[in-house]
């Protein structure tokens, strides 16, 4: 199982050499196994690569990420489909029905809740079981929207002065940065489950090519929450350092529980696709495990 994101923020030439990733940066060359590494974050203009490296980067299941300008990650190069069922996998994602939609709905958001709440509570926030609460008033598809009263509740609590609408504070900079890195991580983990990620669950946009990786994220968004608040970043300062960035891509190595396993996110990602795979085969959202804090209770 794959466990390393690259991050390369210095100028480099990468190419492929007896199956491993090249990274030659003026008189030191690095070379990296194929098998260890799940994403590459080319976090510089200021990179070359060879055909044959990106070839066989899709071909290993590996994500190459791109940022834009101001270092936000603004691409993806993911492996097209080769998974040996592809054709009923894509068939168990159309033919699912709406009431099992709506049920994987409503434990997505239950777990992204009872996470939140871990959160709170892991910043000792004395409201944190208020938030828990709300997890009973979720209902199959969560007609009520309850994600959206928690979000606010949540956001109010867990930082001081703070709207996720505001680009010019750093927090949220560092919060959509890791967000973008689970994101490539889980579009890794769906194709290789054999999952189109444009068919969602709930997320039903025309013009999002990710809307099974955008409700699969959901749960894991706290995580990301929790990195940030206790790296404790200067509201003022709007953009990301090189180290803020850094430690950001860090969010895949954090673990989590799945179950009673301890594992990283990244190892994460690739179980709840997996996962999703046997509650749409066998019509059973309780197949569906989600991720947990280690310190938070149980979704």
């Amino acid at each position: 199982m794959a466990w390393r994101c690259v991050h390369i923020s210095r100028p480099a030439r990468l190419k492929l050499k007896d199956g491993q990733m090249l990274i030659m940066q003026d008189d030191d060359t690095i070379t990296l196994p194929l098998e260890d590494i799940a994403c590459c974050v080319l976090d510089t203009p200021q990179i070359t690569l060879s055909g044959a490296l990106l070839s066989t980067l899709a071909v290993q299941g590996i994500v190459l990420i791109v940022p834009d300008a101001r270092h936000h990650p603004a691409g993806l190069l993911l492996p097209f489909h080769q998974h040996y069922a592809q054709a009923d996998i894509i068939q168990f994602q159309i033919s699912a029905s709406l009431p099992l939609r709506k049920r994987l709905w409503q434990l997505l958001v239950t777990a992204k809740i009872n996470n939140q709440a871990a959160v709170l509570n892991m910043q000792r926030h004395g409201e944190a079981k208020r938030l828990q609460n709300m997890i009973d008033l979720v209902t199959s598809g969560d007609k009520a929207n309850i994600e959206a009263q928690a979000a606010r509740f949540y956001w109010s609590r867990l930082f001081l002065n703070f709207t996720r609408a505001n680009e010019a504070d750093k927090r949220n900079g560092l919060l959509n940065y890791g967000y973008a890195i689970l994101r490539a991580a889980l579009a890794r983990a769906c194709v290789a489950a054999g999952l189109i990620p444009s068919l969602g669950v709930h997320h039903a946009s025309r013009t999002n090519a990710f809307n099974l990786v955008d409700d699969l994220i959901e749960p894991f968004r706290p995580f990301v929450d929790q990195m940030v608040a206790q790296y404790h970043p200067e509201p003022a300062a709007a953009s990301a350092s090189l180290e803020d960035r850094q430690f950001m891509v860090g969010i895949l190595s954090q673990s989590v529980l799945i179950g009673q396993e301890t594992m990283t996110i990244l190892a994460a990602t690739e179980i709840v696709a997996s996962n999703l795979v046997k509650a749409l085969e066998h019509n059973s959202a309780a197949l569906l495990r989600l991720p947990v804090c280690i310190t938070g209770g149980s979704s």
